[in-house]
This record gives C-alpha cells, sequence and structure tokens, in this order.
C-alpha cells in the first residue's frame, strides 16, 4: 500500500483505498483495499481483511480515485463505503467515471457509471443515494442509481453549498445565489438566497437554512436537523466560513459563533461523546485539525500535520472518537503508526508522536456577536434611564411651573388655576374651598364599602380526576391581617339523617398573583413614582377600600377527597367550610387565638357531567377554568422538588431539554409549568425549571413515581456525568398542618377503637355469663322470706354489674397491649404538633 491512499473510518475500521498495477504483466489496472481495526491491548492498528478488484486490463487506461466517502444505500437502508473511479485513455478526449460501493462480504460492487467531456475538479462530494454532485462551469450536476444518468439542476446558482438532512428526513439539497431571475419557476427576485431539493425538484427559500451574506463565505455545512413544522422549514445547522469563523444557525438567524484558528476550512464532522456532550471537528487545508465544543462553541483543542482525520466508534464502546493520522517522512513502515485517538473525555491513545504533537487549547478568542449583543443591551438599558430621567425632569419642571404660577397668582390676588391633583399624584399642601369637591368626595368616601377583615370567598369550583374530587375556594384577603391553618372541609348529609358528616379531606393552599391595575386608572406605575419625592410634594394616601388594593392578597384553597364514599352515599350536594385562624399581627401566637368557620356554598355533583379536564386538551387556554384545572393538578398530583448542580456545565439548555420533549408544552395560564404526556389524569406530568445559578437550579415535577423514574432518567442521560441530583428534603405536598391533622385524626380513631373493642369483649363476657347461670324468672310470693331474699340477691347482683360495666375490669396483658398502641399514636401525634409549631414560628 502506497502512503499516500485514500482513507474511510467505516464499521469501527479504517478502510485504506489505492490503485495501483499488476506486478505480473504491468496491464491490469487494481483497486487494492485493506481494513485495519485498532488493538488497545499493542495500541496500533492490525490487518482485519483485504481485497483487490480490476478495475481495466488495458495499457493505455490510467486509473485514478477521486473521491472516497461514506454513504447511505437508499435501497438497502444502510451505510456503505463508496468510491469514486475515473478512468482516461491516454488519447481520449472523454473521461469515465465509476462509482463502487464496498459490500459486507469485501466486494467491490459497481454501482453507477457515466462519462463527462471534462475532468471533475471542483465541489466533488458523494451523498445519500448514493448520489455523485459536482459544479462545473457555475452549474450544478448530480447522478445516482435512481437517476440512471447525469442530470443537472434546472436554476442557475452561483457560489453552491451542497448538503443533504439527516436520512429519516431523506433529501438532498444545493443552495446557493441565483443568477438570473427569468431561469426561475417562481421569478424571484435576482441574487436572492434559493435551494433546490434534487430528489423532488422543489425550490424554496434558502434563507431559512442559510441567510444571504454567508452564502459567498461558506466552505463547508453540517445539518443538524431539519423538518417541516406547520408549513415552515425549522433547521439547525453549522458552517465554516472562509473569514475563519464557525456559526451555528437556527432557522436562518445566527445563534453562536466561535473564531477558528486556521483557514481554508475543507470537511466538519461530529463527535457524539455519550453523556460528555458533542465536539466539531474541522478539517482545514493544508493539514490543520480544530476540535469545537458544542455546547460551549469554544475551541477544545487543535493540532497541525494532520494527513486526515476520522470519527468512529474505534473502541467498541457505544460512544465516538476521533482519530487523526499525522503525516510521516517514513516510507517503509506501517501506514498507521503515527495517529492520536481520543474524544477529549477520559480516551486518549497515541503511536509514534512526541508530547508536544497535541496542542492545548488555545486562549479563547475574543467572540464579537456575543460583545455585540452585550453592547446593544448596556445601550437599550442606559437609553431606559436615561428616558425615565427625562420623563421625571419634565414632570418636576411642569409641577415647578405651576406652583410658581400658584404663587404668583396669590400674591397678585387672582384666582390661581391649577390642573386636577389626579394627573400629577399629588395632593395640596393646602385646605381647598371648593365645597363641591369635599361634598364629592365624602359622597364617595360613603359609597366605598368598608373593609372587612373576613377573607371574601371570590369563586367556589370543583373538578374531578379520576377517583378523586377537588374543591376550591378563591379568596381575597388583607395582607396587614394574616391568616394561619387556612384548610376546607366538606360536610355531607348522609341518608335520611339531618346531621352533616364531614368527609375527610386533605388541604393545601395556593398563593395567587393580584391582577395589575390598568393605565387609565392607575399612576403608580409611571416612572416618577420611582424617584425621592421632592419636600414640596406628597403622594395620595393609599386607600385599602380600593381594587387594586397594595395590601389585598389572593390565595385559592383546595381540598382533595375520595369520590368513591360520594357515590356509594348517594349524596349529590356537598357544604364546603373555610377554616382559618386571623391574627392580630405577623407576631401573634396561633394557639391563643380562636379558629373561625366561614361558609363557602354547596358544590352539586352530578353524574352525568363532562369530567374531561380542559387544560388536558388545550394548554394555550387563558381562562379562569385553565387556572382551576391547573390548581386541581397541582392538589391531585405529588410533588418532588429535586436539586441539579454541575460545576463545569451550564444548566441553561435544560429549559430548551424540556420543551423539545414530546407532548411537552407550556401552560399559558402559568408559564413556568410545562405539561408533559398529556393523554390523560393518570399520565399527566407538569415540571417547573428554576435557574438559581448558572451552574444550579431546582427542578419540580408533579406527577406519579413510575414517571419521576423514567424523567429522572432521560435527564441523567442528557446531563453530564460531573452533574449531581438531589431530591430536596420536605417537598411532598403534605405540609406540617396536614401531618399534624392526620396524626390527631389517626389518634382519635385509635382510641375509639381501643374502647369499643374494650367495652364490646366485656359485653361478651356478660351475656355469655348470664346464658350459663340463667336467673329465676318467678315472682316472689308476698310475705315470703325466701323470696325477698331472692329479689335482694337479683337487685345486688344488678348493682354490681352496673358498677362493672362504669368500671370494666380488663385482662392486663390486653390492656398493656391497648395502652402501649395508644401511646405510639400519640407520640406520633405530639412530633407533628412539634412540627407545626415551629412552622408556625418561622411563618
Amino acid at each position: 500500500m502506497q502512503r499516500n491512499a485514500h482513507r474511510l473510518s467505516f464499521g469501527g475500521k479504517i478502510t485504506l483505498f489505492n490503485c495501483n498495477r499488476a506486478s505480473n504483466d504491468g496491464e491490469r489496472s487494481n483497486l487494492v483495499f485493506n481494513s485495519l481495526s485498532y488493538e488497545r491491548e499493542e495500541n496500533r492498528f492490525s490487518k482485519a481483511s483485504d481485497g483487490a478488484a480490476v478495475i481495466s486490463k488495458k495499457r493505455s487506461v490510467i486509473v485514478d480515485i477521486v473521491k472516497c466517502q461514506c454513504a447511505i444505500d437508499v435501497q438497502k437502508r444502510v451505510s456503505t463505503q463508496c468510491v469514486l473511479l475515473t478512468k482516461k485513455r491516454e488519447k481520449a478526449e472523454s473521461f469515465q467515471y465509476s462509482l463502487l460501493t464496498l459490500s459486507s462480504s469485501n466486494r467491490m460492487e459497481p454501482c453507477v457509471e457515466f462519462k463527462l467531456p471534462y475532468q471533475m475538479d471542483e465541489g466533488v462530494c458523494i451523498l445519500q443515494g448514493p448520489t455523485v454532485l459536482w459544479t462545473h462551469a457555475g452549474t450544478v450536476f448530480y447522478t445516482s442509481l435512481q437517476a440512471g444518468e447525469v442530470r443537472q439542476i434546472p436554476i442557475q446558482l452561483s457560489h453552491c453549498v451542497m448538503a443533504e438532512i439527516p436520512f429519516h428526513k431523506g433529501q438532498i439539497f444545493v443552495l446557493g445565489l441565483q443568477n438570473d431571475s427569468d431561469q426561475c419557476p417562481n421569478n424571484q427576485a435576482t441574487k436572492q438566497t434559493l435551494g433546490y431539493c434534487v430528489e423532488t425538484g422543489q425550490v424554496f427559500d434558502g434563507c431559512m437554512i442559510l441567510p444571504h451574506p454567508y452564502i459567498c463565505i461558506t466552505r463547508c455545512m453540517l445539518v443538524l436537523s431539519a423538518d417541516r413544522v406547520d408549513g415552515l422549514l425549522k433547521s439547525a445547522v453549522v458552517v465554516a466560513t472562509s473569514n475563519q469563523q464557525m456559526v451555528y444557525f437556527e432557522n436562518g438567524i445566527v445563534k453562536d459563533l466561535c473564531q477558528l484558528p486556521f483557514e481554508q476550512p475543507e470537511d466538519i464532522q461530529m463527535v457524539n461523546t455519550g453523556r460528555n456532550g458533542c465536539l466539531f471537528v474541522i478539517s482545514f487545508h493544508q493539514g490543520h485539525v480544530c476540535a469545537v465544543w458544542r455546547e460551549t462553541f469554544q475551541i477544545a483543542s487543535h493540532w497541525s500535520g494532520v494527513s486526515s482525520v476520522h470519527v468512529d466508534d474505534f473502541l467498541q464502546c457505544g460512544t465516538d472518537q476521533m482519530l487523526l493520522i499525522f503525516k510521516t517522512q517514513d516510507v517503509t513502515g506501517p501506514p498507521l503508526d503515527h495517529f492520536l485517538l481520543t474524544d477529549f473525555c477520559g480516551i486518549s491513545y497515541s503511536r509514534g508522536l512526541d508530547s508536544g504533537t497535541t496542542n492545548e487549547s488555545p486562549p479563547p478568542p475574543e467572540n464579537y456577536l456575543l460583545t455585540l449583543r452585550a453592547l446593544e443591551s448596556r445601550l437599550q438599558s442606559g437609553l431606559a434611564v436615561l428616558q425615565e430621567l427625562q420623563r421625571d425632569v419634565r414632570l418636576k419642571d411642569r409641577v415647578l411651573q405651576q406652583s410658581v404660577q400658584a404663587l404668583t397668582d396669590v400674591v397678585s390676588e387672582r384666582e390661581p388655576i391649577l390642573t386636577q391633583p389626579e394627573q400629577e399624584g399629588l395632593i395640596a399642601l393646602w385646605d381647598c374651598d371648593d365645597e363641591s369637591n369635599d361634598e364629592a368626595l365624602d359622597d364617595k368616601t360613603q359609597d366605598m364599602p368598608a373593609v372587612s377583615s373576613e377573607p371574601q370567598v371570590d369563586k367556589l369550583w370543583h373538578r374531578i380526576a379520576e377517583n378523586q374530587m377537588v374543591v376550591g375556594v378563591i379568596l381575597t384577603t388583607d395582607s396587614s391581617v394574616p391568616l394561619a391553618s387556612v384548610s376546607l372541609s366538606i360536610l355531607t348529609e348522609t341518608g335520611q339523617s339531618s346531621m352533616p358528616a364531614v368527609i375527610q379531606t386533605q388541604s393545601q393552599v395556593f398563593w395567587l398573583p393580584v391582577p395589575c391595575p390598568s393605565s387609565s386608572s392607575s399612576h403608580s406605575s409611571t416612572p416618577a413614582s420611582t424617584f425621592l419625592e421632592p419636600a414640596a410634594k406628597r403622594s395620595k394616601q393609599h386607600n385599602a377600600g380600593r381594587p387594586n388594593n397594595l395590601n389585598t392578597c389572593r390565595l385559592a384553597v383546595t381540598a382533595v377527597t375520595s369520590l368513591t364514599p360520594l357515590l356509594n352515599s348517594g349524596c349529590v350536594k356537598c357544604c364546603v367550610m373555610l377554616h382559618y385562624i386571623q391574627r392580630q399581627d405577623a407576631f401573634s401566637l396561633v394557639s391563643n387565638l380562636a379558629p373561625v368557620v366561614l361558609y363557602c356554598g354547596q358544590v352539586v355533583l352530578d353524574i352525568h357531567s363532562d369530567f374531561q379536564t380542559q387544560l388536558l386538551k388545550n394548554p394555550e387556554l387563558k381562562t379562569d377554568e385553565a387556572k382551576e384545572d391547573l390548581l386541581s393538578l397541582l392538589a391531585v398530583l405529588e410533588r418532588w422538588v429535586f436539586h441539579i448542580d454541575c460545576p463545569d456545565h451550564s444548566l441553561g439548555d435544560i429549559d430548551d431539554w424540556i420543551q423539545k420533549r414530546v407532548g411537552c408544552r407550556r401552560i399559558e395560564v402559568s408559564p413556568q409549568y410545562l405539561l408533559l404526556n398529556s393523554s390523560g389524569p393518570s399520565a399527566v406530568m407538569l415540571l417547573c425549571w428554576h435557574q438559581i445559578t448558572p451552574f444550579q437550579g431546582e427542578l419540580s415535577v408533579h406527577s406519579s413515581h413510575l414517571q419521576v423514574i423514567q424523567f429522572l432518567n432521560s435527564l441523567l442521560t442528557y446531563l453530564p456525568v460531573s452533574c449531581s441530583i438531589h431530591p430536596v428534603k420536605n417537598s411532598r405536598q403534605q405540609g406540617a398542618a396536614q401531618i399534624f391533622s392526620l396524626a390527631l385524626e389517626k389518634e382519635v380513631a385509635s382510641l375509639r377503637e381501643c374502647v369499643s373493642l374494650l367495652l364490646g369483649e366485656k359485653e361478651d363476657e356478660e351475656g355469655e355469663e348470664k346464658r350459663m347461670n340463667p336467673g329465676p324468672n318467678e315472682t316472689p310470693e308476698s310475705g315470703s322470706v325466701e323470696g325477698l331474699q331472692r329479689c335482694r340477691e337479683a337487685w345486688q347482683r344488678d348493682v354490681e354489674k352496673g358498677r362493672m360495666r362504669l368500671n370494666p375490669v380488663v385482662d392486663v396483658e390486653r390492656y398493656r397491649e391497648l395502652t402501649q398502641k395508644i401511646s405510639e399514636v400519640q407520640l406520633n401525634g405530639d412530633l407533628a404538633a412539634l412540627f407545626e409549631i415551629q412552622r408556625t414560628w418561622l411563618s
């Protein structure tokens, strides 16, 4: 094998192709190939298989290799090694080309043959099909087994860039600038960026992939993803330009940029290292290679003197590695004796290299795009501050002018003409003599309802989620009078009894945002209100009774109960009661205050109603019903909170990764929540990502146990190995108050059960004794001594039975067992009470 053989990586092996003449007769031209595999123990490449194919049997035919590249065979749906050969007679004017593929049985099979009156010299590539594309005289030509002939695209394009979409979408396209609008079927304007699909012949707007200014400077391109969504092309591509830049585009928009250390890029490959991320490997002219991290778009390392670079799983470990084969002057040595095999994530094997061959990462070049964005942000921020200052200065000048004018009018004994105080958000420092204004203000004050410390019930609603019913109440209360121990109880009438029965529920409290006031009715949002007030004016006094009160807070209280007891009892109406403790201030003790019960209304259950949740059907809804659906899901689903820490990897892409999952949609009524797998109430999952720092964040998950495990498994696969995920303690929905109430309920139930069990055993013993020793039933004779004695004994026994019933005697072991059980339940209740007291003091 000659030292200048063409190399391909395929199936974790390196295949070397070369053309030579047979040594016996010197007339036959052969294509010789040799497959090498890497042996980790010996740190070298050894021969795995070899072979040869006869290309020509004539001495006058010159055979040469034009291009070697791996491509997907569309018919067989497998990747294969392709070799494009040229055959030319010494005196012939045409060139004959043959595209051969290497089969799994190590045989060269002919695929396509064609003739050209010229020699291919630029822009030759082999893409899926296999399809051969090249440019000549400003025209793009292509041929394949499906085409059966040499064809040219019907559009005249300049500065062409050829690429292919990933195989599952299956498209080869050509991007370029249109030269003549008359030759375009859609009559687009001249110099417009156009794209042409080779298989379908469709023409599309190339700006959706690559903007117009980048067509002329793009030297190579790699398509990461492309799909058609709602009739629009969504793409993600990476290109290397002649300006020593590597640019990342999304839908034709620049998203990131990296300055490259070398000129004249020729090819881009991607290395998938698994959990450690991906690398882009760029090959340059004159043997330069550069590696760039995909996540950070920073240069990982660069090399010089490289003969070829290959990406494959050479170690058979399930992830990719890059193989750099360096140039050598030794002609007699093995063909792969100077190489570097690495993935920058713990795998590094080299042979025949000096310690200084692998260059360390250069200092990160200045990213002009990020600098420009930062400067634009600072400019916009400074402009906004300047505008606010200008508005504040104008406001102050206007107030000063009016004040000077008013003083001048007073000195001149003229009636001052002032604007309405509401226009400036001010009140006068002097008394107003206008009685009509006073009367109008008095009337408004009288019509205004008095502020009540009792919370106001705005709405009562309920939802059905599988076998559970959720009842919710929207409350408006005054934050200056804090509430504590807020919960809901549900009362229902069972059977014909008039006594209501309390249904076991679990309550939760959610704080809701207060609706913002409109700009026409409030002036508190003006920029002037953010600065200190001058000494010559004061703001309007805040009225707590007005709507959009700053002291007003809204909260939602939900109660979850089982639906089966309600339906079994035949009940269709339930009364909802609100329980809370109203403190005088935030520091008053809850234990010293009496609980307050407020009737909220009735909930009617109808078995014929539609129990489908509208939010699961359409998360884009912004109605009050959608908010109630979200609160119901938060009340029903279990909640976990996880703290994610990644010291050497930015977590800014976590939110994008969650949104790109199948079925993941953002809830419009509460955009911080994402809805995942909304096929039913049992399969729904709510996600909320909060990034604390660039390297830390908290993820809240509302779902079942199985879904949490599956989601964490996918998340761990995506995150690097250095990331750690820890559950946050006390992240379940049950708070300290709920745990305390459940402990008390369990304590009462256990006590009632034990007492009932003791009394039941005593009655059984008395019944057994009465059955074994039945007393006399005859009436005693009057005046008979024996009859009176029997009556006395019967009365004595009744007295003794009554005394024993009031003070029952039980077995010692049985009593000790029951008291131990009650003591354990009471101990759990005491611990829950301690947690509740600590939570109350902290709040």
